[in-house]
């Protein structure tokens, strides 16, 4: 009984088997085998340089045409089609062409770029000469102590900010603990520059002093006034 279950299974799994291959699709041969594709590139040689085309078992329709050519003019269909393309007709590429027409310089474009423009106004030892007069005059101006403005009597903040060391915001000189916030923005506003807040804190006393509350946080620096740009230009 064993034995008979056993034979049973096996057929039923050899019929599925042989059912399963008669669904699956047969597949083709590949048309882009090594042997086929050297046909085609034998075929191809021989009409582009103008000989008979072998004949391979299999290979893929014989190639056809004239032979290519560079220069050759295009025929009636190109030259219909490149037209439709760019809106233009095309230019028949051939050593008969005329050569392109140079472009005049138009005016006001230097003409330091072309050679031959140049050479005609400017030479090498020319050049020389003109690098050697210009080296002639260099001149290195040594610094000087800063001047005093004519005509005024202010006190010179520039030299007062290369004086100093301190940043600012950190305090070196005391001040009144009852100096109000609102008069210190009130009397800085009455400026219309830092600049001159700062001139007119120096010229009643400070930095040492501050009678109009122009520098509470006892910088030596008046309202918005900062001496870092200077202090940047000198180093």
């Amino acid at each position: 009984m064993i034995q008979t279950h056993g034979i049973i299974r096996t057929l039923a799994g050899g019929a599925a088997l042989l059912a399963l291959t008669a669904c699956s699709p047969s597949i083709p041969d590949s048309a882009v085998g090594f042997d086929r594709i050297d046909g085609y590139n034998q075929q191809r040689d021989a009409v582009l340089e103008g000989r008979a085309a072998p004949t391979t078992i299999g290979a893929p329709p014989a190639v056809t045409g004239a032979p290519l050519s560079a220069t050759g003019p295009l025929d009636a269909a190109d030259i219909e089609a490149r037209r439709a393309n760019s809106g233009v007709d095309p230019v028949q590429a051939s050593p008969g062409n005329p050569a392109p027409q140079i472009v005049a310089n138009a005016a006001g474009i230097s003409e330091e770029n072309n050679f031959d423009a140049v050479a005609n106004t400017r030479s090498i030892e020319g050049d020389a000469a003109l690098i050697a007069q210009n080296r002639a005059r260099y001149q290195v101006i040594a610094p000087e102590a800063l001047p005093t403005r004519p005509g005024t009597n202010a006190p010179n903040i520039v030299a007062y900010a290369l004086q100093t060391t301190n940043p600012k915001g950190a305090p070196i000189y005391r001040r009144s603990s009852f100096a109000s916030e609102n008069r210190h923005l009130r009397n800085c506003a009455a400026f219309t520059s830092a600049d001159l807040a700062q001139e007119e804190f120096l010229a009643n006393g400070g930095p040492e002093r501050d009678r109009q509350n122009l520098d509470p946080d006892g910088d030596g620096f008046a309202c918005a006034w900062d001496p870092a740009p200077f202090r940047a230009v000198r180093n």
